[in-house]
């Protein structure tokens, strides 16, 4: 199972020439039955890892065994094995030659092949996972009455009535923040992907005598048939299977274009004169530029920049990573 993971492909399909445009009717999605049984309802939700998790739970259920090994599954067909490796992380806002850097090694990890979905996101919503303490940081607590959808129910900012637009179904979730994305990872039993780990997934510098380092996942070139910026014409965001010719070498998709995405890390740089980017709010980091990215020298591997943690906007959205020692399938699958 781990070399299937490391030796991912990319789907065969082309990429989408266009979205849903905000300008139709908005179509709620529908509500979603759970199954009356805990372990079901899990499976519905998609948390297999929490599934995998809780395994001595389900010793005694009938589907037990079966439901374990069909988590594991689906945890092996959404995610791919990004290999040990070395990143460059600039310090300054303006990374020029010679300006400062820093090192970072790599351990070996899980990354998702796609951003999440609204339709993924959605069973986080009508989970009442914004009611649920237990999912947020304490200091966050009194702004969860802030993270509101369009008609001030608990969701993403463009939402209404608390359900997504279902055009927009297989799109990635955007008006979340940081502390939404994080919580979301939490709850399917995951976590984001540090700012060092995201990096090496979309620049590919694995160990090796070569050292080799691309600006991009499918290459050293910008290739605006690849991804979702600006100046490929598109102008919103597209489904996440989208692209598929601009996969990093395992599969994964859309580290750059079509949205940002939140990782986990402070935003710590400095101006060209060394003194260090404070801001009222703690700012998280963002990688990989959006559909309406206009600088293609943003839309890269390396590019570094960050937004208030706070912030809902309509173009950053996240997807999730699991370390190995927290994949108990992949180990007993090697």
């Amino acid at each position: 199972m781990a070399l299937r993971l490391f030796q991912r492909k990319p789907h065969t399909r082309g990429p989408v020439s266009g979205g849903v445009r905000t300008a139709q009717a908005f179509v709620p999605a529908p509500v979603e039955k759970l199954a009356s049984d805990p372990l079901h309802a899990l499976c519905q939700q998609e948390r297999y890892n929490v599934i995998i998790q809780r395994r001595r739970e389900w010793a005694e259920h009938p589907d037990g065994e079966r439901l374990c090994r069909e988590a594991a599954v689906r945890l092996e067909s959404r995610m791919a094995l990004v290999p040990a490796g070395r990143v460059t992380l600039a310090q300054t806002v303006v990374d020029a030659p010679g300006a400062p850097e820093v090192d970072v090694e790599v351990e070996p990890f899980l990354l998702d092949i796609h951003a999440v979905t609204n339709a993924q996101y959605q069973r986080f919503v009508d989970a009442g996972a914004y009611e649920d303490f237990d999912l947020w940081p304490r200091a966050i607590w009194p702004h969860l009455i802030h993270m509101r959808d369009q008609t001030g129910k608990p969701g993403p900012r463009y939402w209404r009535d608390g359900r997504h637009d279902q055009k927009l179904a297989m799109h990635p979730v955007v008006g979340i923040s940081w502390y939404e994305a994080a919580a979301y990872a939490r709850w399917i039993g995951q976590r984001l992907p540090t700012e060092a780990e995201w990096q090496m997934a979309a620049t590919w510098r694995i160990k090796s005598e070569t050292d080799l380092l691309r600006r991009f996942p499918w290459g050293d070139a910008m290739d605006r048939t690849r991804c979702n910026i600006w100046a490929s014409g598109i102008g919103h965001t597209v489904p996440v299977d989208a692209y598929p010719e601009g996969a990093a070498p395992n599969g994964v998709l859309q580290l750059v274009g079509n949205v940002w995405e939140w990782v986990d890390g402070d935003l710590n740089l400095t101006t060209t004169e060394g003194k260090p980017i404070v801001a009222e709010m703690d700012i998280k980091a963002t990688r990989g530029g959006a559909f309406d990215t206009y600088f293609e020298s943003q839309a890269t591997g390396l590019f570094r920049t960050g937004h208030i943690a706070l912030a809902r906007l309509h173009n950053i959205g996240f997807r999730c990573a699991l370390s190995i020692g927290d994949a108990p399938w992949l180990r007993e699958a090697v």
